[in-house]
């Protein structure tokens, strides 16, 4: 038996999916895929399948801060993944929390709507978010859709999206595949003016989880040391690894398949 871990653990403070698609199944899967180990704190439980989110509740700033703040002082925390939040007290919460350790790397992934399209919480926590969140992240990781929300440009491209958000971020990585497009475009953007471009094969169907799986991979990429650029190539090819052997577990979008078959043989 090994007494002491060599593992990175990293911190995820995510709402729970029910479905198991999204949220910290998603956060605990692509963690192990990466070698990390994940410590779990719940944001908000959530009423969602596959098809879409129905109900949301946010769980008291009191019972997040117990949970994260056991985790903190029981293990050497590598990386700090942050999901849905939910509400402009949930924002403020984790900013609070963040503050007192800076030394650790943040990947923020802002979760304001579901795969399916629901609401996980309304525009105004999107700015709460871009206002007090982004400036302690290491790197942020909207969708297209998602960045429009943050940015106040209900019509604007990735471009016009990192212009308006970068002032608030070092490092901005916006994913595409919201659009008709053959090729998806994931772009990098940092506050330097430097910017990087992936593009990948667009796969049939639509995913629950996928922002989810990326942003974790991402934390767990830095978590094990992984220089910035190499870390975002690394979380996007395994992500888009998960997406190509997704599984349909229910009546509507496909489910990343985070770990390989014989991850249990």
């Amino acid at each position: 038996m090994n007494t002491y871990s060599s593992r990175p653990v990293v911190l995820c403070l995510s709402g729970h999916d029910p479905s198991g698609g999204a949220g910290l199944q998603a956060d605990i899967e692509a963690l192990i895929a990466q070698g990390c180990h994940a410590a779990p704190a719940v944001t908000a439980l959530t009423v969602q399948d596959t098809v879409n989110v129905s109900d949301f509740r946010v769980l008291d700033r009191e019972w997040v801060l117990a949970q994260a703040n056991a985790v903190l002082a029981d293990s050497t925390v590598a990386a700090v993944k942050l999901g849905m939040l939910g509400s402009i007290e949930m924002v403020d919460t984790v900013a609070e929390l963040l503050a007192a350790h800076p030394h650790l790397p943040l990947v923020c992934d802002p979760v304001l709507r579901a795969g399916g399209g629901g609401r996980l919480g309304k525009d105004e926590v999107g700015y709460a978010l871009r206002e007090r969140l982004l400036p302690l992240a290491t790197i942020a990781t909207p969708n297209l859709p998602e960045a429009r929300i943050l940015a106040e440009l209900p019509e604007g491209t990735a471009d016009e999206c990192a212009e308006k958000l970068l002032p608030f971020c070092r490092h901005l990585l916006i994913t595409g595949g919201h659009g008709d497009e053959d090729e998806i475009h994931n772009r990098l953007y940092t506050q330097d003016g430097q910017h990087f471009t992936w593009t990948c094969q667009r796969l049939p169907g639509s995913y629950h989880g996928s922002g989810c799986t990326l942003a974790s991979a991402l934390a767990g990429r830095l978590a094990l040391g992984e220089q910035l650029e190499s870390a975002v190539r690394t979380a996007l090819d395994y992500t888009w690894r998960t997406l190509r052997d997704a599984e349909q577990l229910g009546k509507g979008q496909y489910v990343p398949r985070r770990l390989p078959l014989d991850f249990c043989s």
